[in-house]
């Protein structure tokens, strides 16, 4: 068994390319950022302030999180049974799961969740205390980032490919400010694991980052075989 833990901060590219990985291995693909988004975005539909921290605690007994893999469509994510994986993806949406995640009851409502899935099987995990917080035993970790510009630039392509005509500039903004954000917050912060692999992507493709780490999975995994 190996869990990859992939840490990072918004708009590093960490759910494309974890799927693309999970895919490839056959393996499972967890999106905890799609996790925090649905709370975030089902707050944002009650009209409830995304900071409050009692509101947002309330809220967490209505809500019912699901999973699915669908072979046109890929991953999806059910909030109360409805599909909301194209309506998470939003920049309101964005900001309303940095606000919720720095509540401790909303990550403690998600951690048994992701905890439990991590004791099952092999499985790929993406998020921002994945290896630090959610599986710190994890095989392999690694924290993906870009510079903020990059990642603006290509979330604003993104956008722009969904249809949203975000300008850039506004993107930009709620890159930085998200940054700041998870950083900074008192519960379970962005930080990188000491025993984490940097890979900075401000020069590299997608394609390349899928490849090198690949190549850090297939390595890891030959060393467990050998160590038993």
């Amino acid at each position: 068994m190996i869990r990859v833990a992939i840490d990072g901060p918004s708009g590093a590219g960490k759910s494309t390319v974890a799927k693309r990985i999970a895919k490839d291995f056959s393996i499972i693909y967890v999106d905890t950022g799609a996790m925090y988004r649905c709370i975030g975005l089902y707050a944002l539909r009650q009209q409830i302030d995304t900071k409050n921290t009692d509101l947002i605690t309330a809220l967490l007994t209505d809500i019912n999180l699901k999973t699915a893999y669908n072979e046109q469509t890929g991953q999806r994510i059910f909030l109360n049974n409805e599909d909301v994986s194209d309506a998470i993806r939003t920049p309101e949406a964005s900001m309303a799961a940095s606000d919720v995640s720095a509540i401790p009851a909303v990550r403690a409502f998600l951690l048994d969740l992701q905890q439990n899935m991590a004791k099952q099987q092999s499985l790929i995990m993406d998020g921002r205390d994945i290896g630090t917080v959610v599986i710190p035993d994890a095989e392999l970790k690694i924290f993906l980032t870009a510079s903020p510009e990059s990642r603006a630039k290509r979330r604003h392509l993104e956008y722009l490919q969904k249809g949203m005509n975000n300008s850039y500039e506004e993107i930009l903004k709620d890159v930085i400010q998200r940054d700041r954000q998870d950083s900074t917050r008192a519960s379970a912060p962005l930080r990188q694991a000491e025993d984490a692999v940097l890979l900075d992507t401000t020069t590299i493709g997608f394609e390349e980052t899928v490849s090198i780490i690949k190549d850090m999975i297939q390595k890891k995994a030959a060393q467990l075989s050998t160590s038993i």
